[in-house]
Order: structure tokens, then C-alpha cells, then sequence
């Protein structure tokens, strides 16, 4: 288990911290319609100015085109549509184009409405700063007093921040004295804000959010408590597969639904009509089901499943065994013997990990299946940890999220922990 220096292992009174948070919330024309991210960041933010830091918070939000960055690029769908004008037209097409992006950039991913949020949770203690490394950023920070807290503008303003070059590492580096990065969700991204600074940092530590992710994910994984279940869904085994190998040396039942399950039936002979199935993992499924079996893994597919005519909301749908999926017909759920079966499973388990949905859960006739297993690791009183993403949103929305004992911050990251996987962003970071 990861054992990482954390900011309440330092002396921060006086010093400037900076700290990468994942203030990525949804906005709709300007205003926060989920500041669940936000909230979550607060402890580490508050801890920081009750111990008299200058805190200086910075994220990104969402995939601008890097407004700040000197030689600014079109994107490859604006540069389609540029060839398609006469080279005379182009350059003048070309400055508009380019005065449109920043302009349409500059409000739809500024971290301002972030500011104004974490403004009436802080009593008014942040400022924000309309650049990254800038003039207004700098002189900001240096009139920072201790106690109080600046929050940068969006970081992939500048396009050097996904490229981890290391002039913007530097130059965040430059801004502080000590490095928080408590931003899980894009720990896995070896950016300048959450890797590249670390190399010009001498104190690099985690948050309470990061320190929570590595002790609880990591616990599970290192010493479970048993029987330890872990159910993964989604779409294809492809996107699971480091998953599903770190986790067969682990768990004692390994649970498969969603899409994914069809590229079982198929491997094994099974007809699984217009089901979504990567044949070129046919073998592959064959393998790790063998290598369940040679390690004693309980595994386990569907037994039935809810099958459409086609991919919509309101198809014709119904009730079927999984080996008996008929032409023309697709699996977009469990059905309900499996969600008994899995329910049953999980009832008895001491640990369970889930990531992934069992159908097509955003829509009502398909979502059973997701809702059965919430329920049931809801109601299992196990150690219950949810993969972030689409298993997160169903507990949320469900209302179960009080009843798991975590919730993870980061889909794509929690995924690639759970591989067994060195994330960039909390490697960087200090040991213990």
C-alpha cells in the first residue's frame, strides 16, 4: 500500500502551497450545476488556511484550445473546415476563427464560477487570478497574506500543461514553496500541474482527498477483508483487462456484466446476436477464465440477460438465457435470475469493489441490473468501494452514496489503481 507524506506531515504556516485540485464541474451557460468537486477539495483548503498557509489553487477545466500558449493552434476539426475555404479566404477565415476560440474559450472553461463557489464556502477568502503564470497571477500570490488563498485560471489555458513541458513546470514551481496535489481524478495524467512541477519542488505532498483514495483503495487491495468480490461492467474487456488480471490474483469471485460479458459468451460458442463483442479478444477471454479457474476465482458471467431489436431507449426488449441470444437481437442488461445470482454473491461478501455498469443504465427499461447490484452492496454492510463514473453516478443518484464506504473522485485513475498501475501524479509525491 501506498504510503505518501501528506500536508499534515509538513510545517505550511507563512509558506505559499500550491495545490492541484479537480475543479472540472459541469457548467451550463456559466453557472455550477454540480459542485461535488468542489466540496470536495474544501478540507484540504480549509486545513491549509486555518494552519496559516498562502494557498494557491489551481485545475483544469475541460479541453480548451490553450488561449494562453504563444502561437496559438486551430484544433483538427476547425482546420478540416478551414481547407475547405479558397486559400484567399483562409487567413482572414483563420484570424476569426482563431478570435472565436478564445472568446467562446475564455467563457466556457474559466475557473471564475469556481471562484465564486469556493467564495461562500471560505467566507470570501479567495481571489481569482486571470492568468496562470502571469502578471495578475504573480502579483496576487505576492500579496497573498497568510490565511487567505488565490485561485489560477485554468490551467490547460496554456497547451503546455498537457505536454508536461518543464518551462511551465518551472514556472509553476516558481510560484511556491510546497506542492499539494490532491486531485485524484487526474493523478494518471503526468501534466505539469499534477507531475512536471515536482521536479523543481523540494517539500511534494498529497491532500486529504489523494490520501484518502491510496488508503482506502489501497488497503482492499493489499489486505481485503474476505470473501473480497469485485464486480466490473462496462462496455468492452479491452478497457478492463489490466483490471481483470491484477484482480484474479486478489479476489475470491470476480463478477462480469455489461457489454464486456458478450465477449465471454462468445468466446465460449455462445451466439450473442448483434451484442457488442470484441472478436479479437475471443482468446483472451478464454485465458483469464482459466486462469480464474486455476487460482480457485469464483467467476462469474450473466445467466440471462435483457436483449433489444436494437440500440434505443424505447426498442422492443426481453427476457433471455445467455446462450440462447437469437439473431438480430442485442444485450443491453442483466436479467433477473443474474441479478439475484449476483445479489446473492455479494451478500456474503467482506470486501467489494465495483466498477462498471451492468446494461445501458441511463436508460430506465436497461438500468435493472445496475440498480440490483447498488442495492445489494449497499445492503451487503461489506467494505463497499465504487470505482467512480457510471457506478458512481447510479449509487448517487439511487441516494445510496451514505451506505459505500468510499466513493472514488476518479473514474480513469481509480481504474488504472485498481490495475495495480504507478499513477504519475501521486508517484511524484514524497514517502513516508
Amino acid at each position: 500500500m501506498l504510503n505518501k507524506k501528506s500536508i499534515e506531515d509538513i510545517e505550511v504556516t507563512g509558506k505559499k502551497v500550491l495545490v492541484r485540485c479537480d475543479f472540472n464541474v459541469p457548467l451550463q451557460d456559466g453557472v455550477i450545476t454540480s459542485d461535488k468537486r468542489i466540496v470536495e477539495a474544501l478540507p484540504t483548503i480549509k486545513y491549509l488556511l486555518e494552519k496559516g498557509a498562502k494557498v494557491i489553487l489551481c485545475s483544469h477545466m475541460g479541453k480548451p484550445h490553450g488561449i494562453f500558449t504563444e502561437g496559438f493552434s486551430l484544433n483538427k476539426k476547425e482546420k478540416a473546415k478551414l481547407a475547405e475555404l479558397p486559400e484567399a479566404d483562409q487567413a482572414a477565415a483563420k484570424a476569426e476563427m482563431i478570435k472565436k476560440a478564445i472568446s467562446d474559450d475564455s467563457k466556457k472553461f474559466t475557473l471564475k464560477p469556481v471562484a465564486d463557489r469556493l467564495n461562500e464556502y471560505l467566507d470570501g477568502k479567495v481571489v481569482f487570478a486571470s492568468d496562470i503564470i502571469g502578471d495578475d497571477a504573480k502579483a496576487k500570490i505576492a500579496a497573498l497574506e497568510n490565511g487567505k488563498a488565490v485561485l489560477l485560471e485554468n490551467v490547460r489555458f496554456d497547451e503546455r500543461e498537457t505536454k508536461n513541458d518543464p518551462q511551465l513546470s518551472k514556472a509553476l514551481a516558481d510560484l511556491c514553496d510546497i506542492y499539494v496535489n490532491d486531485a485524484f481524478g487526474s493523478a494518471h495524467r503526468a501534466h505539469c500541474s499534477t507531475a512536471g512541477v515536482t521536479e523543481f519542488v523540494d517539500t511534494c505532498v498529497c491532500g486529504f482527498l489523494i490520501q484518502k483514495e491510496i488508503t482506502i483503495m489501497g488497503g482492499a487491495l493489499a489486505d481485503p477483508k474476505r470473501p473480497f468480490v469485485a464486480i466490473l461492467g462496462g462496455a468492452k474487456v479491452s478497457d478492463k483487462i489490466g483490471v481483470i488480471q491484477n484482480l484474479i490474483d486478489k479476489v475470491d469471485t470476480l463478477i462480469i456484466g455489461g457489454g464486456m460479458a458478450y465477449t465471454f459468451f462468445r468466446a465460449f460458442g455462445n451466439n450473442v446476436g448483434t451484442s457488442i463483442c470484441e472478436e479479437d479478444k475471443l482468446d483472451l477471454a478464454r485465458e483469464l477464465v482459466e486462469k480464474a479457474r486455476e487460482k480457485g476465482v469464483n467467476f462469474l458471467l450473466p445467466v440471462d440477460n435483457i436483449i433489444g431489436r436494437e440500440y434505443s431507449e424505447d426498442t422492443t426488449f426481453m427476457e433471455i438465457y445467455s446462450d440462447s441470444i437469437p439473431d438480430g437481437w442485442m444485450g443491453l442488461d442483466i436479467g433477473e435470475k443474474t441479478q439475484e445470482l449476483f445479489a446473492k454473491t455479494i451478500k456474503g461478501a467482506g470486501t467489494v469493489v465495483w466498477n462498471g455498469p451492468m446494461g445501458v443504465s441511463e436508460w430506465d427499461n436497461f438500468a435493472g441490473g445496475t440498480i440490483a447490484v447498488a442495492t445489494a452492496v449497499a445492503d451487503s454492510g461489506a467494505v463497499s468501494i465504487i470505482g467512480g463514473g457510471d457506478s458512481a453516478a447510479a449509487v448517487e443518484k439511487l441516494g445510496f452514496a451514505d451506505k459505500m464506504t468510499h466513493i472514488s473522485t476518479g473514474g480513469g485513475a481509480s481504474l488504472e489503481f485498481l490495475e495495480g498501475k504507478e499513477l504519475p501524479g501521486i508517484a511524484c509525491l514524497e514517502n513516508k
